[in-house]
């Protein structure tokens, strides 16, 4: 009962605390980012390359594999056989880590790992995975696995509560790993007939990047527990034949709003000559990134698509301030689908069929500005017609939004829309 009440009276501090920031990064003046001089190398360039590398201050890596995964039926039992498969260590670090089917398998997965010897590390956000307390991992810890929590709602923790490490990843024994946005929990993997299961995917990745998925679960270890992980177990060599560039772009708001995320993202659409596609769950994007997409399609006719969820959003306000912002960019010639059967969850974006991003960030400026977040840029043809070929699959699923349509909203839809206006930083 004593315990109850300490949560209780942590969390309606923290909610209020929350609150607090929420709406001081909400009035705070944003300023205005531009390219002014856009980037004069083609995409395929070692130029532009060596420009990415630079900006993002991500290493280029250039012997690695991957293989797309689509939806929890397929990428939750690639993750499940590579973590039963693990040697020496299975680092996984979850924004959502829910009770249920899903988390039960992985945690008897783990925990089985564990008591073979394997060292098992695992950050969740204390946040995003809030329903499942210390006590659900109670079995793993036993058989010798550790949990950090990123976070945790302490109250010396107030001041940064607002950040959240919301990366989703794997990685086995340094040779293996999964990046994507999809945490762990039955609504990525069992559906029901009111709400079906949701669209996601996940990425599966070998050779030299995986390093850097390495170093960057090490970091959030390093602020969950204190650790530093080092040797040659967790940083192996390791390279593929494949001659494929790759960037793995960390993004953390310890240097304000001008995170790599939003540099890599910026950069790319303001490169692009043909075609940027967009899947997105929460499409929030800030005046900026709004300009640099209608600059491409008016300025270059760049094809510009987005899939983001219709109503079967997750977060309905969302949705509804994400219509409001719509405008511009279907004036512009921009297309916006929205996708029917369920909540779409992807995070990607592919650009003239040469670069593709995917990783843990949302189209929003909490992704770009509060959350620790995770991207892989990739530069490979191949890799972005597949990822093409779920933007293709995807829209023939998906309701289109014209200009028209949207002007002709209901008084009620664009009351929601300006009540739900404050979930978007004014800039």
């Amino acid at each position: 009962m004593e315990h109850s009440t300490t949560f209780l009276v942590i969390a309606v501090i923290a909610i209020i605390a929350q609150g607090l920031l929420l709406f001081l990064e909400l009035f705070e003046p944003g300023l205005a980012y531009k390219i002014t001089t856009p980037p004069s190398s083609s995409l395929e360039s070692d130029d532009f390359l060596r420009m990415l590398e630079a900006l993002t201050d991500a290493k280029v890596h250039r012997r690695s594999r991957f293989e797309v995964l689509t939806n929890g039926e397929v990428y939750y039992e690639a993750e499940l056989e590579t973590i039963r498969a693990a040697r020496h260590h299975i680092n996984l670090e979850a924004y959502i880590f829910k009770k249920g089917e899903v988390g039960r398998r992985f945690v008897e997965a783990l925990t089985e790992r564990a008591r073979a010897g394997v060292r098992v590390n695992l950050v969740i956000d204390s946040i995003g995975s809030f329903t499942s307390w210390d006590s659900y991992f109670k079995e793993l810890r036993a058989a010798g696995g550790r949990v950090a929590w990123y976070h945790p709602l302490k109250w010396y923790m107030l001041p940064r509560i607002n950040n959240r490490t919301h990366r989703e990843l794997i990685i086995v024994d340094g040779t293996i790993g999964f990046i994507g946005g999809a945490g762990f929990a039955d609504h990525w993997l069992i559906g029901s007939e009111k709400e079906p299961r949701w669209r996601d995917g996940m990425y599966r990745v070998e050779g030299d990047a995986v390093l850097s998925l390495q170093s960057t679960f090490a970091e959030n270890w390093l602020e969950a527990s204190g650790e530093i992980l080092t040797g040659k177990e967790y940083f192996p060599f390791c390279e593929t034949e494949d001659d494929t560039p790759s960037l793995v772009v960390n993004s953390s708001p310890s240097a304000g709003r001008s995170t790599p995320a939003r540099m890599l993202f910026q950069t790319l659409m303001a490169s692009a000559q043909k075609s940027i596609l967009i899947t997105t769950p929460y499409f929030l994007p800030d005046r900026s990134a709004r300009d640099e997409m209608v600059c491409a399609v008016r300025d270059r006719g760049v094809d510009v698509q987005v899939i983001t969820p219709s109503d079967k959003s997750d977060h309905l306000l969302v949705r509804r301030s994400s219509r409001r912002l719509y405008g511009d960019l279907l004036k512009a010639g921009a297309r916006i689908y929205e996708y029917q059967p369920t909540m779409i969850h992807a995070k990607t974006m592919v650009i003239d069929g040469q670069w593709t991003i995917v990783g843990s960030t949302n189209f929003d400026n909490r992704s770009f500005g509060l959350n620790d977040e995770v991207n892989l840029a990739v530069f490979d043809e191949k890799f972005a017609a597949r990822v093409a070929e779920d933007f293709a699959r995807d829209r023939r699923e998906s309701r289109e939004v014209t200009y028209d349509k949207w002007r002709r909203r209901s008084v009620i839809e664009k009351l929601h829309e300006q009540l739900a206006r404050v979930l978007e930083r004014q800039q």
